[in-house]
């Protein structure tokens, strides 16, 4: 029991089964024939004890000395005792299996009061749930709600740049989006004439060859890769679990500091996830060419948009790196870029990456992952800042990650959203990019995973209206012309933006054919964990229990997982005694917890004024002489 204790959770909620009411009824049966075993033993002392004593009682008639006779006497007074003891013990067994048979009838009535009551909980869920959506229905379908198809008009979001941890306060609580939380609209002008006619238009009033750049920007097509890598993985096999179980016991707690079982994770690392963020680099090739800094900015943002796409459907949770694991990504051939992770930190748990292209940009961020289990749902935090730096126009552009929620971690179907807002900012130009995710909302008549946005140069002057979803694809419109509608019943004016017909940013790539079966994987998420000659020994690709859960083999892998995390536990250990020697307890606890990355170091962030993980040189030229000696053993 004490093997599966951190990871199966209590079992004293579950419902009473058949096989649980047998089980109670051959314990009860057992007892009994104990207590029966128990009488005949009874029968036999008290028949047994009863000719000792006739033979003691024949003994003291004899005529023997009189110390013999004392000793005859107390040999009889002890006989009787025991044998007075044996019945008391008798009788108590008897009264103990008569109090467990009654109270076990009350239990068996309790627990099935209990699961009758759960079954009911159970049927009136799913009843609200039938009702929930005929209302939502009715809603959508009622007179004078129906969104007017030909309506020229969209709406976008206001964007209030909050800090990090601003709405992840321990009460925050997640709503449906509001109808009036809207504060611009998008009217979007067709013709030149009709504009021509308006007239009173500021700035450009078409798309110039300029703008070509972001002609098909997300449809450039996929070149063979020179290299030929695999296309499927094992089927996921079907193991059922009840998340509900693990996660009772977790609510308010740290997620990274919760031991799990593979059955809730998928055969890749966060170390890997990270790098799937890569998969539509072509934005930023593209981006590279951009003479205008707007203009870049669009595809900028589009890239930031796209990494969220492929968590649609991926709702099982990466593997946590062991501290020092590494992974990367040298695709200069196919995709032009190498990329290297690594886990600089395990408590919490902070991954640093490095991008280069040969294209003319490179990547770099240090993200520690906060996560949250909240009872209805698990809120996921990203914490730190993405630097992206196009080197011939030496633009710099940094942003963070939004909240990523899971939903319905105790009844239905799991679910995932995207909420919260980026600001990207170049800070080369000062140009701002605002974007918002919306949250989901049963009632609302705008598309589910919509991202709206603005683009403004450093003067705050807004050049371009993004619009989409982030499962989807991103769309950029040119605005023409800027100006204050009328306010509404309640006081609130909203920007009018008369924009140009919009032009297709990013669009996501199909999944692979029987994805549903493999974790949802993109094609790119496919090859992530396929073995590789000649990476470090500390590579995801070479850790064992993820090897095991994607061949399938998941007790195997369970098993491994728990010696990697007890190695893991030995090695700080380890620090802490070599640390203790010279230093206090509180200062050796402190020191063991510090980890001296390999392959980056500690630096401050002249930007964002954050001490932060930069790649510091070395791996590749390791790779290139297969001189591995320094990383340390950590499988």
């Amino acid at each position: 029991m004490n093997s599966h204790s951190d990871d199966s959770g209590d079992d004293d909620d579950e419902t009473t089964s058949p096989a649980d009411k047998s089980e109670l009824h051959n314990t009860i049966r057992s007892l009994s024939l104990k207590l029966g075993d128990l009488s005949t033993c009874n029968d036999l002392i008290a028949k047994h004890g009863a000719a000792l004593q006739r033979s003691l009682n024949e003994l003291d008639g004899l005529r023997i000395p009189y110390e013999s006779s004392e000793k005859l006497k107390a040999v009889n007074e002890r006989a009787t005792l025991f044998r007075i003891t044996s019945n008391a013990m008798i009788n108590a067994c008897r009264d103990f299996l008569e109090l467990a048979e009654t109270h076990s009838r009350k239990w068996q009535r309790a627990l099935q009061y209990e699961q009758e009551q759960r079954v009911h909980l159970e049927e009136t869920i799913e009843q609200l749930a039938k009702q929930h959506n005929s209302l939502e229905r009715a809603f959508r379908s009622a007179p004078g709600r129906a969104a007017n198809p030909t309506k020229s008009f969209s709406e976008g979001d206001l964007l209030t740049p909050k800090g990090e941890d601003s709405e992840e306060d321990e009460d925050t609580e997640y709503f449906d989006a509001m109808e009036d939380s809207t504060s611009f609209i998008t009217v979007i002008t067709e013709a030149k004439e009709d504009r021509k006619a308006e007239g009173g238009t500021t700035g450009p009033v078409d798309w110039t060859s300029s703008d070509n750049v972001l002609d098909g920007a997300s449809l450039v097509p996929k070149d063979p890769p020179k290299v030929k890598r695999r296309v499927r993985i094992p089927d996921k096999p079907n193991y059922s679990l009840n998340l509900w179980s693990i996660m009772k016991n977790c609510i308010g707690r740290e997620l990274s500091k919760i031991p799990m079982p593979v059955n809730f994770n998928e055969p890749l690392s966060m170390l890997q996830r990270l790098t799937e963020d890569l998969e539509y680099h072509h934005l930023l090739d593209k981006a590279v060419h951009c003479t205008s800094s707007v203009e870049q900015m669009c595809l900028v943002a589009a890239f930031s948009v796209s990494s969220y796409s492929t968590t649609v459907h991926r709702i099982a949770k990466p593997f946590n790196p062991m501290l020092g694991e590494t992974f990367e990504l040298d695709r200069l051939e196919d995709m032009g870029l190498r990329s290297l992770c690594e886990q600089v930190s395990h408590h919490p748990p902070s991954a640093a990456h490095y991008v280069f292209s040969k294209n003319g940009w490179s990547l770099w961020q240090e993200i520690t992952i906060s996560s949250k289990f909240r009872g209805k749902y698990l809120s996921i935090m990203p914490l730190g800042a993405i630097h992206l730096e196009f080197q011939d126009s030496g633009n710099h552009y940094v942003w963070r990650k939004s909240t990523s929620t899971v939903h319905n971690i105790i009844v239905g179907k799991l679910w995932i959203d995207q909420t919260g807002d980026i600001e990207i900012v170049n800070h080369k130009t000062k140009d701002r990019c605002q974007l918002k995710f919306l949250p989901y909302s049963y009632f609302s008549k705008e598309v589910a995973r919509k991202v709206t946005g603005v683009v403004s140069d450093g003067q705050g002057k807004a050049h371009y209206v993004l619009s989409g979803s982030w499962d989807e694809q991103m769309e950029c419109a040119k605005i023409v012309q800027s100006s204050p509608s009328s306010p509404s019943l309640d006081g609130k004016q909203k920007t009018v933006y008369q924009t140009l017909p919009a032009k297709l940013l990013w669009k996501k790539y199909p999944l692979p054919e029987n994805a549903e079966n493999m974790y949802y994987f993109s094609e790119l998420a496919l090859t992530l964990n396929e073995h590789e000659e000649g990476v470090a020994p500390t590579d995801s690709r070479l850790r064992p229990d993820q090897r095991l859960m994607e061949k399938g083999n998941w007790d195997e892998a369970n098993t491994e997982k728990q010696r990697l995390e007890e190695k893991q536990r030995m090695s700080r250990r380890r620090r802490l005694e070599a640390c203790s020697r010279g230093c206090g307890a509180e200062d050796a606890e402190k020191e063991a917890d510090v980890y001296i990355p390999l392959w980056f170091e500690k630096r401050l962030d002249p930007l964002t004024g954050e001490t932060a993980c930069m790649y510091k040189g070395g791996y590749w030229e390791a790779k290139e002489k297969q001189d591995w000696h320094m990383c340390p053993n950590i499988f």
